[in-house]
């Protein structure tokens, strides 16, 4: 049985992977490979811890890429199938990722025209160092029920995949998939209805596929999620359209895997009482301002609730750099620590060095009880990505 992490041990701020918890993700993932035959793939945006690949890649099938930098890291330490999608290659990275993918999504008609002779030359090649480069178009499948616009890759005048009325049929030679992305969050009622739009739209095309990627955003780790459904529209639609099924979650992954862990330094009144800490919203938990969404500290509560409140509050000189109002059963005090639960995923991806705060390390917290701390942050981290 994994011991329960010690907070006393951990560094601050520090985001805290726990093994115990990642693996139980992985064999639920495991399992919904397994009894629908699709394929899953980690989403590198959500997930990108790669401490804690050699865990991840014993399950699942590879990652996704969304950039250069992404496809090597998924190439180096991943180490499985490397797909690789973007809203635009460039010239200069396209050759690159040419070299590294076995898949490649493309966002418009107009990209997989500008790149095809490459794909094409590096196809006929028949050097040894070469692969058949799997192609694809990534598709806008008409329906979404996403209701944060800004994580709506359907909304409307969207620039993310191909829509059936700019679709071109004429120009599918050399494409083996079609890929489409309409979830954040959402369970897989929700993906039952987007995989129906999508066919009503795109089956005609099917025929001519060999893999369907559903893309990501499946909360298929999620209390509630119903694993069922989603075991079953995958199976379902593997087995009429004879394709090989992708999906690629990332918050999946990371979901409930660890806290990031602060400090109380310090403690103002302006009309309620403010705990400072030595973490920040806008630096190190971006999405509690960009969704925004409160994150849930242990043994805290609503304001009011019990009998302390305090607003918690960052290090920047961000004026809104605040996490929110919470209430506790005591007094908090200088150098008391707060644990902020589930903070491994989409926040380590998108921190920054903002106002020169430093940050957070990363530790994993073993099933046998020890506090490995992976990577600390000093000055260098700072100054090398500003000058």
């Amino acid at each position: 049985m994994a011991k329960q992490l010690d907070i006393s041990l951990v560094p601050t701020p520090a985001y805290v992977l726990e093994e115990s918890l990642l693996k139980r993700n992985l064999a639920l993932l495991d399992r919904v490979q397994k009894e629908s035959g699709g394929r899953i793939i980690l989403a590198l945006k959500g997930f990108a811890f790669w401490s804690s690949f050699h865990w991840v890649r014993e399950v699942l099938q590879g990652a996704t890429a969304s950039s250069l930098h992404e496809a090597r890291l998924a190439k180096e330490e991943m180490r499985k199938e490397v797909h690789v999608y973007s809203v635009a290659f460039t010239d200069k990275e396209f050759p690159e990722v040419l070299a590294i993918a076995d898949h490649i999504v493309f966002n418009s008609f107009s990209q997989w025209r500008r790149f095809k002779p490459l794909v094409m030359a590096a196809r006929e090649s028949g050097l040894p160092t070469r692969r058949h480069v799997s192609c694809g178009i990534r598709v806008n499948p008409g329906h979404s029920e996403v209701k944060t616009p800004l994580y709506d890759p359907c909304y409307t005048h969207s620039r993310l995949g191909v829509t059936r009325e700019e679709f071109r049929p004429d120009e599918l030679d050399g494409i083996d998939g079609l890929h489409f992305h309409a979830h954040c969050g959402n369970n897989s009622d929700t993906l039952e209805r987007v995989v129906a739009s999508f066919e009503e739209r795109f089956g005609e095309f099917l025929p001519r596929m060999k893999w369907v990627n559903f893309g990501g955003g499946h909360h298929i780790t999620k209390d509630g999620y119903d694993v069922e459904r989603l075991v079953r529209v995958i199976k379902t639609f593997r087995e009429k359209h004879g394709v090989e099924v992708y999906v690629e979650p990332g918050e999946a992954v990371g979901w409930r895997t660890g806290p990031l862990v602060s400090s109380v330094v310090d403690i103002v009144r302006n009309g309620m009482d403010i705990a400072i800490l030595d973490t920040s919203a806008t630096a190190h938990m971006p999405d509690t301002l960009e969704m925004p969404y409160r994150p849930e500290i242990r043994g805290a509560d609503e304001p009011g609730k019990l009998p302390h409140t305090y607003r918690l509050g960052g290090l920047t000189c961000l004026a809104g750099d605040v996490i929110g109002d919470y209430s506790f059963s005591r007094p908090l005090a200088i150098g008391d620590k707060l644990v902020f639960e589930d903070m491994i995923h989409y926040t380590i991806v998108k921190n920054t060095t903002f106002n020169g705060i430093p940050l957070p390390s990363l530790c994993i917290w073993t099933e046998d009880g020890r506090l490995q701390v992976v990577r600390e942050f000093g000055y260098d981290d700072y100054k090398l990505r500003n000058g």
